[in-house]
């Protein structure tokens, strides 16, 4: 489906204006099509991912597969940001290309920590999500965007997914806490369980929590980074779906870090925040670009 161009008129003047291409809710439709490098580096990623998310499979085999699955997801993101084989050129936006991208992130943190702590038990987590973020990614390429409206709007939506990563890594961390608390609360396993309970990062909790919230901390000040990027370029700003959940996810985690600063905030009580914070910034730009892209099947006017 292309462009179509309709007459009307306004105070007796004929007026022109151009009906935008409609995304279709299947696969590709009318959007343009990523490249074979693209698809290629695509399907070793599902490959690799695929075989790490396999049950029984040897720890030095998942983990091999899983570092495959992420170089190669790696390169898709890059062959398809810079346009390789591909006519037509820009930024690409959507909720499954930021998807991917913040998966990718978070996948980059556990490659990074693996190397000092063992992390087993939140691999094949991983790599389903990843498996998930690269169908989708597939499936629902996203809008070209050739033209900005300013050169400081990549630098804005970079800095947007930088903080999606970085809170993705943060719900992960409280994920694992969350799992050591509720070890530690349990009675089963005799007086020296509680003394010392095991975490599934093999880290003492307090440097798991400390650690958690660094994440939440760094994603805190890039987001707010984005923020005011995009509220000082944008051309007009306008308080869309986007903006209000974001700002409400800047609000939320604002709280939580002066919650946790001025009345030590921690455990369940911080983990609840974090989770709210995080589910607020996910729908907005991921989950308001889903609802127009697949459910109500038409691009947004802005990115």
């Amino acid at each position: 489906m292309g462009f179509a161009s309709c007459c009307g008129r306004q105070d007796g003047a004929p007026r022109k204006y151009t009906v935008r291409m409609i995304l279709a809710s299947g696969p590709w439709g009318s959007v343009p099509a990523p490249s074979l490098w693209t698809i290629a580096a695509s399907v070793v990623a599902l490959l690799g991912y695929a075989v790490a998310a396999l049950q029984g499979a040897r720890p030095g085999f998942t983990r091999g597969s899983l570092l495959l699955g992420w170089l190669a997801h790696g390169a898709a993101i890059v062959l398809d940001t810079s346009g390789w084989g591909v006519t037509q050129v820009g930024a690409r936006f959507g909720f499954a290309p930021a998807l991917s991208t913040t998966l990718w992130l978070v996948l980059a943190v556990y490659a990074v920590e693996s190397r000092v702590v063992p992390l087993p038990g939140v691999r094949r987590t991983l790599a389903l999500l990843g498996l998930t973020a690269v169908a989708l990614a597939l499936a629902y390429p996203g809008e070209v965007r050739p033209h900005l409206n300013s050169p400081w709007m990549p630098l804005h939506w970079v800095l947007g997914i930088a903080s999606y990563g970085l809170f993705g890594a943060a719900v992960l961390h409280a994920a694992l806490l969350s799992n050591a608390e509720r070890q530690m609360r349990d009675k089963r396993g005799g007086v020296q369980r509680a003394i010392a309970p095991p975490t599934p990062l093999g880290m003492p909790l307090l440097r798991l929590e400390k650690l958690t919230f660094r994440f939440v901390a760094a994603g805190f000040v890039v987001l707010s980074a984005a923020l005011v990027l995009g509220a000082w370029f944008a051309d007009p700003w306008r308080w869309d779906h986007k903006s209000v959940f974001s700002v409400l996810a800047w609000v939320v985690i604002a709280a939580l870090l002066a919650g946790r600063r001025a009345f030590g905030w921690r455990g369940r009580m911080a983990t609840r925040w974090l989770y709210t914070g995080a589910i607020l910034l996910l729908l907005a730009y991921v989950g308001s670009r889903f609802v127009l892209e697949v459910l109500l099947s038409r691009p947004s006017a802005a990115a």
